[in-house]
């Protein structure tokens, strides 16, 4: 019988919140990078274990930012949107993650 896949760890899913999708980040997809939303809390060896037990791929570099919210106006009314941190993730040669379907 075939070895059963190693159960992941459910903290893995707290922690990679969703991909980026937008122009720049198809444009860094060429150098071998994903962009994902992760949690305020996550440090960059936290992201880095998340990603290679969610999509099996070896990550090389992990760089992350905080997106500082906007101020918006809504109705008249202004509101501020909230902060984000983002991590953008460095793949190992010949490795690549389809953000496009889910997990």
């Amino acid at each position: 019988m075939a070895k059963a896949p190693a159960a992941i760890d459910l903290k893995h899913f707290d922690v990679v919140v969703k991909p980026i999708i937008t122009e720049k980040t198809t444009l860094v997809a060429e150098h071998n990078q994903v962009v994902f939303e992760v949690a305020k809390g996550a440090s960059k060896p936290d992201i880095k274990a998340a990603v290679e037990a969610l999509f099996n791929v070896k990550v090389t570099a992990v760089n992350t930012l905080i997106q500082k919210g906007k101020t918006k106006r809504w109705r008249g009314k202004p509101y501020r949107r909230s902060d984000a941190k983002k991590a953008i993730v460095t793949l190992a040669d010949g490795q690549t993650i389809d953000v496009t379907t889910g997990i």
